[in-house]
């Protein structure tokens, strides 16, 4: 079905006519709508255009407000101020709007005109190590975006580039060698992720201690990094053996996130390893990287260290070793060159954006990034404690990763339990995952990305406030009305006049896929969190102020449970956007 144009736009539509017919000279005008606590809209555009035309604004205000037709959209309009438009829409074009939107499974909400192709690089591990607090935003925030660019027509490729590379792992493969059972199971099916993680745990300490105290052991070690980067196949087998088993522990995390990953979608360190002497070969023939004291490197005027000298991205180590730089620069030209991406995402730690900002811009001197490719940092903050320091244990520890769900779903299960009526030990079981899981992602979602949070899960899954449980529960309690509604069925009915809450219901209803179309294009899932607050806060008071199975009429009932069942599926939409449940019974 085609997508359906918002009253906002309807209305902008006739302000912009109206304006050119009254100044033809002055060309396209732009009507400046926005929200108004007088009327449901205010146009503002005139006050610029008079200005320009040198024309009194409140003159040419009362002009266009005779252009523009009223009774079918617009109710009323008049003109405010030095020329403000104020704009009351029809109850009737409300409620036909609405059904339009209703009558499509995407709720009328537009495709994206320009949509591509986006490769969004989030949700990175590193192998052999356990996964804490640290790692919530970057898998939270980048599985938001999937779905979010995903629903506007964007091709998404998701890019989780795990830490699966690097010096320690001769250590730990060296270890491995000497002591060959010691990652021994008999099948992955039978090996929780708890218990991977703590195989991997228990060999890390085990290996690290013989390091440090045995240098031949350490001189071994040493060796076998040389292997591992030469590609000895005995090496490379012994280091898939520490990926598949982090891979085990990641994906049980994950799955705990509600998150889905898949295999294709890993792509580690050493994904890009056959990339990295031509990325260097290309970068030092183009003359973007230089030598300097025997290491490749990347220099730029705006970029200085505390002495005053230019900050380098050094691409290639004096020893022949590669940094992070060459294997990012890797990844460019793969995304670009074999994904035919025009847009990378990073969803990475807010402290690495120097890194980044270096990384882009040698891409975009090299070429691989240009006017129709780009590529964004989607920087996010730190996850803080109540004491607003960043979030540790009492032992000052970093805090893992899987406690932290593990708490809140404890957490939940007691509030839904609390207010459980007729759900079973089970369901509340299933619901306590649901309220849990999507408490901790809400928090992090309804906060800007670029902006530290305070993680208290008191608050995230308290009933009041801003929450996802608030969210969910609003849902619920709309399924709860339609399943008592009995023989009485949703209708839209475009001729019943609509109480003030029910107007503010259908005009936030009808934003839906403005949010949306805002949320995807500045890459701020937070702005859709927000509208979907509201959204919940609105049909509170409608649900407050307006009896809906016991309304005045049958058309009444029928409509306020036509505005019931829509509220429920945008909730639903909206919070599946954010990767968070809506249960139908709380």
């Amino acid at each position: 079905m085609a997508s359906v144009p918002s009253l906002a736009s309807s209305v902008e539509q006739r302000v912009a006519d109206a304006l050119a017919s009254a100044l033809p000279e002055a060309g396209a005008a732009d009507p400046l709508l926005r929200r108004s606590d007088r009327a449901d809209f205010q146009a503002n555009g005139i006050l610029a255009l008079a200005k320009k035309a040198k024309a009194n604004p409140r003159e040419l205000a009362t002009t266009v407000v005779e252009g523009i037709p009223t009774g079918d959209l617009i109710r009323e309009i008049e003109v405010s101020g030095p020329g403000f438009l104020n704009i009351t829409i029809t109850d009737r074009a409300i409620v036909e709007t609405l059904a339009a939107r209703a009558a499509d499974d995407r709720l009328g909400v537009p495709l994206s005109p320009s949509a591509g192709t986006t490769v969004i690089d989030y949700a990175q591990p590193n192998v052999a190590k356990e996964m804490h607090v640290g790692h919530l935003r970057s898998a939270v925030i980048g599985a938001a975006m999937v779905e979010i660019l995903e629903f506007t027509g964007e091709t998404v490729v998701r890019r989780h580039h795990i830490g699966d590379w690097g010096t320690q792992f001769g250590m730990l493969i060296q270890y491995l060698l000497e002591h060959p059972h010691e990652l021994d199971h008999k099948s992955e099916e039978e090996v929780s992720g708890e218990e991977a993680m703590s195989n991997l745990n228990r060999l890390y300490k085990a290996s690290r201690a013989l390091f440090d105290s045995d240098e031949e052991f350490k001189t071994r070690a040493r060796a076998r990094v040389v292997d591992l980067q030469a590609g000895e196949p005995e090496t490379l087998a012994l280091w898939q053996r520490f990926v598949d088993e982090s891979k085990i522990y990641f994906y049980s995390v994950f799955n705990k996130l509600d998150m889905d990953i898949q295999d294709p979608d890993v792509v580690g360190e050493s994904g890009y390893n056959d990339m990295l002497v031509e990325t260097c070969e290309l970068l030092e023939q183009s003359g973007v990287a230089v030598r300097s004291n025997g290491a490749l490197c990347v220099f730029f005027d705006e970029y200085k260290g505390p002495d005053g000298n230019p900050t380098p991205l050094i691409v290639r180590k004096s020893d022949g070793g590669f940094g992070y730089a060459a294997t990012d620069l890797s990844a460019i030209r793969d995304r670009v060159g074999n994904l035919k991406a025009d847009t990378l995402i990073y969803v990475v730690d807010a402290r690495q954006s120097l890194h980044f900002k270096m990384v882009f811009e040698t891409a975009r001197r090299a070429g691989w990034l240009n006017d129709e490719v780009k590529a964004v940092q989607l920087a996010f903050g730190t996850v803080l404690g109540k004491d607003g320091k960043p979030f540790k244990t009492r032992e000052g520890e970093t805090v893992r990763l899987v406690d932290l769900l593990d708490e809140a779903i404890d957490r939940a299960a007691t509030v839904v339990r609390e207010k459980a009526q007729d759900l079973s030990e089970a369901e509340i079981g299933e619901r306590a995952v649901q309220v849990g899981i999507g408490a901790v992602k809400y928090a992090d979602l309804s906060t800007s990305a670029a902006r530290d949070y305070k993680f208290d899960l008191d608050q995230m899954v308290s009933l009041t406030g801003d929450t996802s449980v608030y969210l969910q529960y609003a849902y619920a309690r709309i399924q709860s009305i339609l399943r008592k509604a009995g023989e009485a069925k949703p209708a839209a009915h475009a001729e019943v006049a609509l109480a003030p809450s029910e107007r503010a219901l259908g005009l936030h209803l009808d934003q839906f896929g403005e949010l949306v179309a805002e949320a995807a294009a500045e890459y701020a899932p937070h702005k859709l969190a927000a509208y979907l607050y509201q959204l919940a806060s609105f049909y509170t008071t409608f649900y407050s102020e307006c009896p809906v199975l016991k309304a005045e009429t049958p058309e009444q009932v029928e409509n306020r449970l036509f505005l019931c069942g829509l509220t429920a599926r945008t909730l639903s939409k909206g919070m599946s956007l954010l990767g968070i449940r809506t249960p139908e019974k709380l």
